[in-house]
């Protein structure tokens, strides 16, 4: 049976002792968050310089901000990731948490072809996953499967556009997979996300579900990117697949937005061009002994990173806390579970591991979302904590 064994070996990225860190921990003795920066086996308390994730992300340099930070010791981060997992949490420990606080959740859907035909093909489905595979062999063989050299909004894609309509094959997905503007959602709340080594959310209702491992870029509200983190935009397709205006319920559930394990900021070793190269992995292990592995390379997005981020931030959308930016997965799994042809979907209980090099692992444990913790310190609480400990 697979378990959530969480190790800094297994957590962290492989050069973890070059890399400017930054999370968020628990602290029971204070009932409340933490900014932390890690430090060689430590993680260090620096919410005395920084109150908020937020602002360290808005500072001019964040990676040279959080060296030079001090900060109080809380706990190794063996120890705190031992007792992240709530089935064995000592609640009067420090526990991890996800690395975001008050910025906003965004996420970019559709900006990777293979994504973008299974978009289209859930939405000629109509929610029903037994229909997937023949209507995924009708769509390839009208616009086949490799779109990834196709620049949306050139000349080239509104050409394939007009075809499409004339055949009568549109989809509002090719419309933003290969249109000139980015499909940008609100992914989740400020300070709903969950991070690694709890679980994370399936709403009841949904029978045909997925992982989709992601990188998610951290930019602040000046638009500058500053960082990036891994996140897992839990998607529940028999939903969106049923109507495109029930996103909201395919995407923002509780504990549905998984994000971390910590935000790694830009500096002389880590930039935006490594994101672009990175090739996010992943592995999903059930209770019934089914594993499924895939990937996702960046290099392969239709649309640049610092494309979306400026789509989604700019003088038309302003974000004064900054924002937290899911790039799209090109991974969609499709590989049968139960029955030939059946598909893939989630059962409860899957261990979901999403990982690159760079950003090290994100864990998850899959479970109703009325089962995982419930949701319940907002702004409101982060800012009367932080007040009441005469950080404000």
């Amino acid at each position: 049976m697979p378990e959530l064994a969480l190790t800094p070996r297994n957590t962290l990225p492989a050069d973890a002792a070059a890399a400017a860190l930054a999370g968020r921990v628990w602290r029971p003795d204070v009932a409340g968050p933490a900014v932390v920066v890690l430090r060689g086996d430590e993680l260090v308390d620096i919410t005395a310089a920084f109150a908020t994730m937020r602002d360290l992300c808005e500072t001019a340099d964040p990676a040279a901000a959080l060296r030079a930070a001090k900060g109080q010791p809380i706990g190794t981060l063996a120890d705190i990731l031992a007792n992240t997992p709530p089935s064995r949490r000592d609640a009067t420990k420090p526990w991890l948490l996800a690395p975001l606080d008050l910025q906003a959740v965004k996420a970019a859907g559709v900006t990777f072809a293979v994504s973008m035909l299974e978009r289209v093909i859930e939405e000629k489905a109509r929610g029903n996953p037994a229909a997937a595979a023949t209507i995924r062999e009708e769509i390839g063989k009208l616009i086949g499967d490799d779109l990834s050299k196709l620049k949306p909004g050139s000349p080239e894609a509104m050409h394939l556009k007009d075809v499409l309509i004339k055949q009568g094959a549109w989809s509002q997905y090719l419309e933003v997979g290969i249109g000139p503007d980015a499909e940008i959602f609100t992914k989740a709340p400020p300070m709903s996300a969950v991070g690694t080594g709890v679980d994370a959310g399936l709403h009841p209702a949904s029978t045909w579900n997925n992982p989709e491992p992601e990188i998610v870029l951290i930019v602040a509200s000046t638009g500058a990117i500053v960082g990036a983190t891994l996140g897992n935009d839990v998607n529940l397709r028999d939903v969106e697949g049923r109507s495109a205006l029930l996103l909201g319920k395919a995407k923002d559930n509780n504990a549905a937005a998984a994000v971390g394990p910590f935000i790694r900021f830009f500096d002389a070793g880590f930039s935006l061009d490594h994101v672009r190269r990175t090739t996010v992995t992943l592995t999903v292990e059930g209770e019934d002994g089914f594993r499924l592995e895939g990937s996702s390379s960046i290099a392969k997005i239709s649309r640049d990173p610092a494309d979306l981020a400026a789509q989604m931030l700019n003088r038309n959308h302003q974000y004064p806390d900054g924002a937290a930016l899911y790039l799209g997965t090109m991974f969609a799994p499709i590989k049968d579970r139960d029955t030939p042809g059946g598909g893939f979907t989630h059962k409860y209980g899957d261990i979901v591991t999403i990982a690159a090099p760079e950003l090290g692992a994100l864990v998850n444990c899959m479970r109703r979302t009325d089962e995982c913790e419930p949701w319940t310190f907002g702004a409101s609480h982060l800012m009367r904590n932080l007040a009441k400990r005469g950080l404000l």
